[in-house]
């Protein structure tokens, strides 16, 4: 199993940025696609974004396209997600997971992080 960690939450006013980082310790992710996933309150689990294996593929969700970018750091371990332009609507809990990630959509693995809480609010 694979352990990841999440960072890089906070609170941001509309407008604002986060970069939302996701590693492992054991583990070399390149193996694996990654993928982030948010549930807000009351809300089902959504893929937002996720990266393949070989950097080949990203995937992004209609709502976050031209704001987040997905990127991946080989030599930190490291899955990014920059969050531009951040709206209230991006108020969620934040996972990273191993996924299955195609030009199609992001669909969850086996494999998550706890999860970090983005605030989007004035």
């Amino acid at each position: 199993q694979v352990q990841l960690v999440e960072s890089g939450g906070g609170l941001v006013q509309p407008g604002g940025s986060l970069r939302l980082s996701c590693t492992a310790s054991k583990y070399t992710l390149d193996y694996y696609a990654i993928g982030w996933f948010r549930q807000a309150p009351g809300m089902e689990r959504e893929g937002v974004s996720c990266i393949g294996h070989s950097d080949s593929i990203t995937y992004y969700t209609d709502s976050v396209k031209g704001r987040f970018t997905i990127s991946r750091d080989k030599s930190k371990n490291t899955v990014y997600l920059q969050m531009n332009s951040l709206k209230l609507e991006d108020t969620a809990v934040y996972y990273c997971a191993t996924a299955y990630c195609s030009e199609y959509g992001c669909y969850e693995g086996e494999d998550w992080g706890q999860g970090t809480q983005v605030t989007v609010s004035s």
